[in-house]
């Protein structure tokens, strides 16, 4: 069974960093992509980075590019968000969620299995 546990989120003050991390574990296919998701009360669920099993690719959405930085560990068993600069606008859940597929997309709906979310809330 696929278990993804995303840890690292909290309160923090606008301009600060944090570093959002998702062990994944229980999967059996190779080279899945993984993508980083975030929803805000009262919003959809919006792509946020994406990176393929390798690290070769990857690719953010315009709201983070620059200040997000999507990694994925030698071991392969975890991704990282290192997120810097945060906004108080970057308040949400976040999610990381696997493509057994291996294509990294920015949809949600090619994401096969989700994290349980961190919460991660700036104040100005």
């Amino acid at each position: 069974q696929v278990q993804l546990v995303e840890s690292g989120g909290g309160l923090v003050q606008a301009g600060d960093s944090l570093t959002l991390s998702c062990a994944a574990s229980g999967y059996t296919f190779s080279r899945p992509a993984m993508g980083w998701f975030r929803q805000a009360p009262g919003e959809e669920r919006e792509f946020v980075a994406a990176i393929t099993w390798s690290g070769s690719l990857r690719f953010y959405a315009d709201a983070v590019k620059g200040r997000f930085t999507i990694s994925i560990d030698s071991a392969k068993t975890t991704v990282y968000l290192q997120v810097n600069g945060l906004k108080p606008e970057d308040t949400a859940v976040y999610y990381c969620a696997v493509d057994r597929d291996g294509r990294p997309t920015r949809s949600p709906f090619d994401y096969n299995y989700w994290g349980q979310g961190a919460q991660v809330t700036v104040s100005s």
